[in-house]
């Protein structure tokens, strides 16, 4: 019997305006892609839970890895994130859930996800997180969030990501969380004031210094070691690096533009500063491939005007809201 909790056609699902096709960054993250989808698929605004984008850093050997904070979630839609014990098979818990109404989080592995298709599906074994949303065991089927949108899985596919065939006595169980769904509605207005108030928290969690300053000169000493790897090295470089920054803070402009629509002035600097940022993150994205491939050295005036726009935006917002 199938078990669904919004009864979702991927044929017919509308993304969220983050995953549109106009975006600087198809995608962020799986794990905050997942949580937009889900958001927005439960009619909620997944915008008013950015403000977290603002106050990224970087963590030595990339930047973080964001995520929505789960008190934010539970602060702005009433969603409460706990996390899963997984003392049965996966798949009995997965039903479970799903039955009492509740979004199941998993770590599985992508080479069973049909939406990776042309990247991990059938070709390489990396982790995600999917949400399950809709199970239907007997004729093994799933629905489920991933990044950008919503999509089904059954078959084999099915069988392998819950291995349902296998029985690896040390297999250790993924890390698994489930979203109690609560009530606590709120008004646009309600959830406008709410976000303004994570917003200020927030900006008291922004780095103490100039994040842009440690990441030029790491990466100048990176492009050396880059030069000598693989191009799949340059890939997850990129990936923990320049894409974490650039995704992020093109939510960060999102955030901004958000509240600008929503009645608070004095931002349109700002939103254009983030916009800059993302934008150079792009553009250094493809130099840096170059310069690996043809072993070049990489200009790094664009990391310096990239933190000259951070230190700018940085000093209004704080300005506007501390």
């Amino acid at each position: 019997m199938k078990k669904s909790i919004l009864n979702l056609d991927p044929q017919t699902y509308q993304r969220h305006l983050i995953h549109g096709a106009d975006r600087i960054w198809a995608e962020t993250n799986c794990y905050t892609d997942l949580w937009i989808e889900l958001l927005h698929a439960f009619k909620y605004e997944p915008i008013a839970a950015m403000p977290f984008t603002l106050a990224i850093d970087f963590e030595g050997d990339q930047w973080t890895f964001f995520k929505i904070p789960f008190a934010d979630i539970y602060e702005l839609y009433g969603l409460d994130v706990q996390e899963l014990s997984i003392w049965k098979p996966l798949i009995q818990h997965t039903e479970e859930q799903i039955s009492l109404g509740r979004p199941v989080l998993v770590e599985v592995d992508s080479f069973y996800l049909p939406d990776t298709h042309g990247a991990a599906y059938k070709t390489t074994h990396t982790k995600t997180t999917i949400g399950a949303a809709e199970i239907d065991v007997q004729a093994r089927h799933l629905g489920y969030f991933h990044n950008q949108g919503y999509y089904h899985l059954s078959g084999d596919d099915f069988t392998h990501l819950f291995r349902l065939e296998q029985n690896d006595p040390i297999y250790l169980p993924p890390y698994v969380e489930f979203v109690k769904v609560r009530d606590r509605a709120k008004t646009k207005e309600q959830t406008l004031q709410t976000s303004i108030q994570i917003l200020r928290k927030q900006l008291t969690l922004l780095p103490k210094t100039n994040p842009f300053n440690a990441f030029a000169a790491r990466l100048a000493s990176d492009v050396e070691w880059l030069i000598g790897e693989p191009m799949e090295t340059f890939h997850q470089y990129s990936f923990a690096t320049l894409r974490q920054l650039g995704a992020c803070y093109e939510l960060s402009k999102t955030y901004l533009q958000w509240l600008a629509q929503n009645g608070e002035g004095g931002l349109s600097e700002t939103i254009q500063l983030y916009d800059e940022i993302s934008t150079s993150a792009k553009t250094i994205q493809f130099q840096l491939a170059r310069s690996v491939s043809k072993k070049k050295a990489l200009d790094l005036t664009s990391i310096e005007k990239m933190g000259a726009a951070w230190q700018s935006a940085t000093e209004t917002l704080l300005k506007l809201y501390s």
